[in-house]
């Protein structure tokens, strides 16, 4: 197999809330104040392909937004790597460091936010390729009609405002500024959201189309298992700050092996099952600033056994390019 286009090696992020003043002489005095740390990712590795989609899935607050700002450059990390074209890219300097993060690029959530409302939608998308050189001021014009043409909008608009389009061609502008610096790999974090349902497929059909036309590789952060099912290759289950399985799409959805990964697919609705009762998993996801000990997902579990709560599982292979992390992975085979 060629090398992976990128590689996530042992990431955890952690975020760290010092004590102001009064806190510090609170601490002092014995009032209990301690500093705060949040475990927002916690050893996290796994790699992409070039050209791969991988879905990254998980329940808000498991950290794959986090996750997904680490590969773009956005967090650093507090422990781990992440290498690009198989080179670490904190050890990168000058030229390379500069075409790695060109490479890797994201699109955000909210479109709303994401863009500065004070900028024109011509200098959003036309501003960094101006400055990298990989246009000049006096084509940049052009430049900009050519990518918002490609990602569905009307370069006639350009002159224009954030607050003058749709939430669906407020996301369109937010991919075209992404591409605007001819990336190889895209993050997606959860980019159609916040868009109605009515165009979150035409949004979907986009990154597609994108995909075969300039060779792009993704990481598509989402909540939505259906979105996931249709768009990604791969999948990676996120909880708690851990991966706790990785396997190809139908694997996942047809023959899952973790117990966290068959109770989300056993509770996203399906046409099928129109009179089933949905209920969510039992108990409320536990505070990334104390997680449990052991296994993360075991007060949730339905067969948790003692191990569960005394051992971390390791991710382990379970079948071909499928791997899973839980100490009773055998019993969902």
């Amino acid at each position: 197999m060629s090398a992976p286009l990128l590689e996530i090696r042992n990431v955890s992020k952690r975020f760290v809330r010092r004590l102001d003043l009064a806190g510090k002489i609170a601490s002092r005095l014995g009032a209990g104040v301690s500093e705060e740390t949040v475990h927002a990712v916690d050893n996290v590795s796994f790699s992409i392909a070039k050209g791969e989609v991988v879905g990254l899935v998980g329940e808000s607050g498991c950290g794959k937004s986090t996750l997904g700002r680490v590969v773009a450059g956005i967090h650093k990390p507090t422990e781990g790597q992440v290498f690009f074209e198989g080179q670490d890219v904190a050890a990168l300097t000058g030229a390379r460091k500069r075409e790695a993060t060109l490479a890797i690029q994201m699109i955000f959530q909210d479109p709303f936010a994401s863009l500065n409302p004070r900028m024109r939608v011509e200098d959003i998308i036309g501003e960094a390729p101006v400055y990298h050189g990989l246009t000049t001021r006096a084509g940049a014009a052009s430049y900009v009609d050519e990518i918002m043409t490609k990602v569905g909008l009307d370069p006639s608009l350009k002159k224009r405002y954030p607050h003058q389009f749709s939430g669906g061609q407020r996301q369109r502008i937010g991919i075209a500024r992404a591409l605007a610096v001819k990336p190889k790999f895209l993050v997606c974090d959860e980019a159609i959201a916040a868009l109605d349902v009515s165009i979150q497929a035409q949004v979907i059909n986009l990154f597609m189309d994108l995909r075969e036309e300039f060779d792009l590789t993704y990481l598509f952060i989402s909540h939505d298992l259906s979105v996931v099912e249709h768009i990604a290759d791969r999948v990676v289950i996120m909880y708690l700050g851990r991966v706790v399985e990785s396997a190809g799409t139908e694997n996942v959805f047809e023959r899952p092996v973790h117990p966290y990964t068959s109770a989300l697919l056993a509770e996203a609705p399906r046409l099928d099952q129109r009179k089933r009762a949905f209920v969510p998993i039992k108990g409320e996801i536990p505070s990334p600033l104390e997680p449990p000990h052991g296994c993360h997902f075991h007060p949730r579990c339905p067969h948790a056994v003692p191990e569960c709560s005394a051992d971390p599982p390791a991710l382990e292979t379970v079948r071909t390019d499928h791997v899973a992390a839980c100490h009773l992975r055998g019993r969902f085979v």
